[in-house]
């Protein structure tokens, strides 16, 4: 199980944009098609965050903000 702020780390890693108007759907099966490609860990996923936060501090925040509440909603309505 993971958490949001891993699940948000694995969506930052797409190449998904928040311009996108996602469904929640399409959210977790981008974030299980990612988590797929990297075996299953979400590490890779938290160092590719860390490395994009050095090199792009400008649009970080932004970015992991939609992250987070893209994953909050798309797995809290999947719970439902």
């Amino acid at each position: 199980m993971f958490t949001t702020t891993e699940l948000a780390q694995v969506l930052f890693a797409t190449a998904l944009q928040p311009s996108d108007r996602l469904s929640p759907v399409q959210i977790r099966e981008a974030v299980d098609e990612r988590l797929c490609a990297c075996g299953g860990d979400a590490s890779w996923c938290a160092e590719y965050v860390a490395q994009e936060a050095g090199d792009h501090p400008e649009t970080y925040v932004r970015r992991m903000r939609w992250a987070l509440g893209a994953v909050a909603d798309a797995y809290t309505l999947a719970a439902a």
